[in-house]
């Protein structure tokens, strides 16, 4: 039996033996492994002066692993960027488990950035590793490669970054970074928007606050008065920020009403006029008395100081900055009201350290009796007034803003002796106040003068008596007003059909609107390159129901914004910008608009 078998065997083999080649039955021999260097070719070239093609040509049967792909620089004065590699096929491997492999061809590119523009050598280290599909697997392929880079054209230049508006970076890092680290950022920022003239009026604000509490105050009341204004101005930010993003409802736009801004402004006065002693603001008696038996909060005061910070939020400081549209488009996007009014809680604690910082200082460094401290509280009570007429500078004319402006440096400069004579022998304190009131008197003439003949910028009163005789400056390009959006669909209807549109969302009441047309629209290299569009102007200062829809439409809080369009009529989102810019910034925006869209 088992000579019959080998005999058997020996028939079916003899012929495939006699030819000496493979066949489909039963196999004596198992094919030799390829080498190596042809089982996987690999090839290295130049495709352009920064950049480097990697390729492998792949034998049947044979595979190479996607994540053992090495590149590693040897010489050169070049930085190696990342290996791009092209997904591969998903495989069970035995040894290391699920992976992607590469079967017949593999191309990979390697970006460089060039230290040197001109020619330069190149040497490269390459590392890969692969199998073959019967089970067996090579050591790792180290290739060393030389390359000589061309030299990059002296016309070359790297691409600009494209444009993306801010608010909108601001939005896309909400949703990547983790919650604190985005809490920390926002506190940044309401720190440098603390430096800013929207909130430059609160530090009177919370100054006149502190001292008037005279004798009582010490160091520790003062932080505590600090710390109530500028937590109830942080969750007043936080409040109507939530109700923006979720509704787009703008509370600060809605109380700039006249009503509004006359009244919050007489409410200054009177706080001004306390301080000079003509009487003393208090809560009712039975008020206080509530006050100090539940919360034993003596007087009200951090209550007072507290309504303060809220009404200042709302009132002195309306203008709508980047980090704030980031945050209120992250909400009405994402819905995430905690993470959303969390940032916003940070920005308006940011926004109130400098204002803690400040008001603690002056526990200390205010003195407690004495003439001293009255003259301190009529300072302060000055500063309350400026704030005062500030607020009513949105609404009147500007010479009488000017008038009033005039009347705030006469009238203490009078105080301060500055139409007094002098002995020789008067202390020299009485000497200071006397120049400084001169000072504040000369200048205060030269607002009146201003004013008188039609003037409208305090820091520049004599502008219309200089201008006369000479060649008046080129106009600005005349913006067609725009108050509804059906008015603005028909404005871009009908303008000239290769001109790009800008609009312009401004209003009365918006520091940072008048500071884009104060400084940056009356630059002259501005207004050159405005003079080649289309201008638009959205004035939303009423606040009007056509104002809010037109600032739903394109998903805006309020004012300073401003959009740009492309010769079709279609805005570039990625071009806006939110909140003031100034006029170097603004041209570099304007070189970048038509490789944004």
């Amino acid at each position: 039996m088992a000579r019959f078998l080998f005999l058997l065997v020996l028939s079916l083999t003899w012929p495939a033996l006699g030819r000496a080649e493979p066949f489909s039955g039963l196999r004596l021999f198992e094919d030799k492994l390829l080498p190596a260097e042809e089982a996987f070719r690999f090839q290295a070239a130049v495709e352009d002066p920064n950049t480097l093609r990697l390729s492998w040509q792949i034998a049947k049967g044979y595979y190479l692993y996607r994540e053992q792909f090495r590149v590693e620089k040897l010489a050169g004065q070049v930085q190696l960027e990342p290996l791009q590699l092209p997904p591969g096929e998903r495989k069970e491997d035995p040894e290391f488990g699920p992976t992607e492999v590469y079967h017949q061809s593999v191309v990979a590119t390697l970006p460089l950035k060039r230290a040197d523009p001109q020619a330069t050598e190149l040497v490269l280290k390459v590392r890969y590793q692969g199998c073959a599909e019967r089970g067996v697997c090579y050591p790792p392929q180290i290739q060393t490669v030389r390359l000589n880079l061309p030299a990059t054209p002296a016309s070359a230049t790297p691409p600009s970054p494209p444009l993306v508006a801010e608010p909108d970076r601001i939005a896309q890092a909400l949703k990547a970074q983790g919650f604190w680290l985005t809490l920390l950022s926002f506190l940044g920022f309401g720190v440098l928007l603390a430096f800013t003239p929207c909130c430059f009026p609160m530090l009177p604000i919370l100054s006149g606050i502190i001292v008037g509490h005279g004798q009582n105050l010490t160091p520790w009341r003062a932080f505590g008065l600090s710390l109530s204004y500028v937590l109830a101005s942080a969750l007043t930010y936080t409040g109507f920020g939530i109700l923006a993003g979720l509704f787009g409802a703008n509370l600060q736009a809605a109380l700039q009403t006249p009503w509004a801004i006359a009244a919050v402004s007489a409410l200054f006065v009177l706080l001004a006029l306390s301080m000079f002693g003509l009487y003393e603001l208090r809560l009712p008696s039975a008020w206080q008395s509530l006050l100090a038996s539940r919360f034993k909060i003596r007087g009200g005061s951090f209550v007072n100081a507290a309504a303060l910070g809220a009404i200042s939020t709302l009132i002195v400081s309306p203008c709508v900055a980047a980090p704030l549209a980031g945050a209120l488009i992250y909400i009405g996007q994402t819905g995430d009201a905690v993470l959303g009014g969390a940032a916003l809680f940070a920005l308006g604690l940011g926004m109130g350290l400098p204002l803690i910082a400040v008001g603690t200082s002056a526990g200390k460094l205010l003195p407690k009796a004495g003439l001293w401290m009255q003259a301190v509280k009529a300072v302060f009570g000055v500063a309350l007034i400026g704030v005062a007429i500030w607020l009513l500078s949105r609404l009147l004319p500007p010479s009488l803003t000017l008038f009033l402006w005039a009347l705030w440096l006469i009238v203490p400069a009078i105080y301060l002796g500055a139409a007094s004579p002098l002995s020789e022998a008067a202390p020299h304190h009485k000497k200071l106040a006397k120049a400084l009131g001169v000072v504040m008197l000369t200048y205060g003439i030269l607002l009146l003068i201003g004013a008188a003949s039609g003037g409208s910028n305090a820091f520049r009163p004599l502008e219309p008596l200089i201008a006369c005789g000479m060649k008046p400056p080129l106009p600005p390009p005349l913006a067609q007003p725009i108050s509804s959006l059906q008015a603005l669909n028909t404005a871009l209807s009908q303008k000239p059909a290769h001109k790009w549109v800008m609009l312009d969302f401004y209003a009365d009441w918006c520091v940072s609107c008048k500071e884009l047309e104060s400084k940056t629209f009356a630059d002259p290299r501005v207004q050159e390159k405005l003079g080649k569009f289309s201008l638009l102007k959205a004035d939303v200062t009423a606040n009007a129901e056509a104002h809010r829809i037109l600032l739903r439409r394109f998903g805006l809080i309020g004012p300073p914004a401003i959009l740009f369009f492309d010769p079709q009529g279609r805005e570039c989102k990625a071009a806006r910008l939110i909140g003031y810019v100034p006029p170097e910034e603004f041209l570099t925006h304007l070189a970048k608009l038509e490789q944004a869209c």
